[in-house]
């Protein structure tokens, strides 16, 4: 899988096989970034709790090239993280019996059976450790270059939302991650711990949404038509295991207004631009990014492995059987997905940063159309 043009990502490796890693290209010379910034950014991945999985990674990054005394080189930077808590012992029993919910089934036929089934292979969410990885080195030029700072929550589970707004601060940031259902705000939290323990308790799961919110992005970046930030955010968020819906701003809401309840007017700003008054477009127009906070949300499906038992077929045999879920799986995957969704919305915005510095003169002011004084 690869993401970006300038800023290339790749991810590789298997659930349960030696680890997962990302090799991370067209990185400029120069930054400060180390393999503590790195690790930093993985701990808000790893599980933890009663409302996680029981699996325990240490996802510690071993990073391979590219990063010498704390400074970017300009090489490709290669990042591993092993498997060290693997358990096979259920998929080696489930392996001829699809799981409803999962890409087992159409893994077969796409691979002829040859697929690393354990654990759901490069379908697994485990791959989402790279794209973590590989997210703290956009997130770091970002801010490094641009200022741009990437925060998020979980703003729903299994329909109890979180009453809490995004905030351009690293002091809110650590009281999402704080929270266990990733929501600083106290009373949605205690609903969704409880709404996420029933239904474990049940022996099913819930569905999430996840939103995401980028600051300070500069207006003007974008390749339209075909690569505008808007729709390479949609492949690169939809790229994430059990990702179902996307959308910017007020999203699919925009569908049920009117014209006139949906734009968002122009205003006088600082620095000699004009700002947005509102901000329903969710920061990109006609590809574009317009000066204002991108405001991505991503809907998660509930976890398909659950302990009530499914319907399935024996591929050997094309009988019907029940499969009870079995393995180690998280309850919702909003939680976890969090750092992964900011992840890629790094990777993307710092592609398209760094796309834009091909496209600028040294002095672009004065290739304006009105410096000569006329419009042309």
């Amino acid at each position: 899988m690869g993401l970006g043009r300038v800023f290339r990502v790749s991810i590789f490796g298997e659930s349960h096989g030696v680890g997962v890693g990302a090799l991370v290209e067209g990185v400029p010379p120069g930054i400060p970034l180390d393999e503590g910034y790195i690790q930093s950014e993985l701990d808000r991945r790893r599980p933890g709790g009663r409302l996680a999985t029981p699996r325990r990674e240490e996802d510690r990054v071993e990073v391979l090239s590219g990063l010498f005394r704390g400074f970017t080189t300009g090489a490709p930077i290669a990042l591993f993280i092993r498997n060290r808590d693997v358990d096979s012992s259920f998929y080696e029993r489930i392996r001829f019996t699809p799981r409803p919910g999962h890409a087992d089934y159409p893994a077969w036929e796409r691979y002829l059976g040859y697929q690393d089934y354990r654990g759901g292979g490069i379908f697994s969410g485990r791959r989402t450790a790279a794209l973590v990885a590989a997210g703290a080195v956009a997130r770091r030029i970002l801010e490094y270059s641009w200022g741009v700072f990437i925060a998020g929550l979980v703003k729903e589970i299994g329909g109890v939302k979180c009453d809490a707004e995004v905030e351009p601060s690293p002091g809110f940031r650590d009281r999402v991650y704080s929270s266990p259902v990733r929501c600083p705000e106290p009373r949605s939290e205690k609903l969704m711990i409880e709404a996420v323990e029933r239904a474990r308790e049940e022996g099913d799961s819930l569905g999430s949404i996840v939103e995401v919110v980028a600051f300070n992005v500069p207006p003007g970046l974008g390749d339209p038509p075909l690569d505008g930030v808007d729709s390479d955010l949609a492949k690169a968020v939809m790229s994430i295991p059990a990702a179902k819906g996307f959308e910017l701003g007020e999203g699919f809401r925009l569908a049920r207004m009117r014209g006139s309840e949906a734009v968002d007017p122009l205003v006088p700003g600082a620095e000699g631009r004009p700002v947005f008054a509102s901000n329903k477009h969710g920061g990109i127009l006609g590809g574009l990014t317009t000066g204002a906070p991108i405001v991505v949300r991503v809907a998660f499906k509930p976890p398909s492995t659950i302990r009530k038992p499914v319907k399935t077929v024996d591929l050997r045999t094309l009988k019907e059987v029940e499969l009870v879920g079995g393995g180690r799986h998280d309850p919702v995957i909003g939680t976890r997905a969090l750092p992964v969704v900011e992840s890629v919305v790094a990777i993307v915005l710092a592609d398209h940063a760094l796309r834009s510095l091909s496209q600028r003169a040294p002095r672009v002011e004065d290739r304006r159309p009105w410096a000569g004084g006329e419009l042309p």
